[in-house]
């Protein structure tokens, strides 16, 4: 049995006990969350919607944290414009505790 999850305006294709890191969620370590599904596969079955009706996945926040930092440089050629940036995006790193599918 699988699920497609969204969560932070993304999907994420998950199984039970699976671990995915995802945009960050403001919930403490050891939270419980629900995030929507747009698909289960329940033993061959596919059922679809925008989300499903009484379909939802249960996970558990394991950790958050930010990101290895990445450069961000801009300039322009001859003009002695230049910009330097740097940027650590936030993640939540959940498990997968069950898919609920009506």
């Amino acid at each position: 049995m699988y699920a497609v999850a969204l969560t932070g305006g993304k999907q994420y294709r998950v199984a039970v006990d699976d671990i995915i890191k995802v945009e960050k969620v403001d919930l403490e370590d050891g939270a419980k969350i629900k995030l929507d599904t747009i698909l289960v596969n329940k033993d061959g079955k596919l059922s679809t919607g925008n989300p499903i009706k009484g379909a939802y996945v249960e996970a558990e926040v394991l950790r958050s944290g930010r990101s290895k930092k990445i450069i961000v440089f801009t300039y322009k050629a001859k003009k002695n414009v230049k910009k330097k940036q740097g940027h650590r995006q936030g993640f939540s790193m959940l498990k997968i505790t069950n898919i609920v599918a009506k």
